[in-house]
This record gives structure tokens, C-alpha cells and sequence, in this order.
């Protein structure tokens, strides 16, 4: 840390959330500007790897069974919950039964059979492609 950092840090202070600046300006972290500035390719990057790293660990203590998958099929539920969150995964019991059991044809029939699936079309297909053949799309 330099010591501007230190500084800003200070000044700026720190918000985990999205707030308005006395500016009426979107800001977020310590003192970045949404609404003039964003965030670069490389920060959403970052951030993406982060959350991703968050999914993963969130299905490996959820489901037990997880680490038994191949990639493709942990990388195809990881992505469900990066989605939805892990609570709301948690609700396709049938699915993640037919998964734990790997009756992969199961687990895409119930996947689909869902109002997500409707609401995220193309991404309901992909993810569903996964668990069928183990690759993907």
C-alpha cells in the first residue's frame, strides 16, 4: 500500500455495496464512480473469477457427491449457481438427486422442467448439454 492509498482509503472510506456519492453519483468499493468511470474489462475479469471461486465452494459443501463429477458436469453446476444462488439451486432436488446418481438424462429432463429454464433459454441448453455429454456445447 502506498501511502496514497492509505490516504483515499481514509477519505474515501469503504462501501462493500452501491451507494450514491453527494454527487448523486453509483459508487462502490473506495470511492469508484459507476456511473462515469465503471469498471474495466480486466476488474470484471477479476471479479468474475472471484464469484465463480465463491460457486464452486458453495456446491462442493453443499453436495458431497460434486468432487465425484467429471469437470464439465461440476463447471455445468457451478454455472446454475452462479445464477441462482445456492439456496435457490438447492430447490431442484430432483435434478440434483439424478446428478448425485449420475443419471445425467434424469438430471436434463428435470432441469428443464423448470421455470428457469424458461427464463434463461439458450443457458438452460447449454448447461443442460453438459450434463447429457459431459462436454461442452
Amino acid at each position: 500500500m502506498t501511502k496514497l492509498e492509505d490516504q483515499l482509503i481514509i477519505h474515501e472510506g469503504y462501501r462493500q455495496f452501491p451507494y450514491k456519492c453527494t454527487a448523486d453519483r453509483l459508487t462502490i468499493a473506495i470511492g469508484r464512480n459507476l456511473d462515469d468511470v465503471g469498471i474495466t474489462q480486466d476488474e470484471a475479469r477479476y471479479l468474475l473469477k472471484n464469484d465463480i471461486r465463491h460457486a464452486r465452494s458453495q456446491c462442493e459443501l453443499a453436495f458431497p457427491w460434486f468432487s465425484g463429477l467429471d469437470p464439465v458436469r461440476q463447471d455445468a453446476i457451478v454455472n446454475m449457481c452462479f445464477n441462482l444462488g445456492i439456496s435457490r439451486l438447492r430447490g431442484f432436488k430432483k435434478m440434483l438427486t439424478a446428478l448425485k446418481e449420475k443419471d445425467f438424462h434424469k438430471a436434463a429432463e428435470e432441469a428443464l422442467d423448470s421455470k428457469w429454464a424458461k427464463q434463461v433459454g439458450r443457458r438452460s441448453e447449454d448447461i443442460v448439454h453438459m450434463f447429457i455429454t459431459g462436454e461442452y456445447p
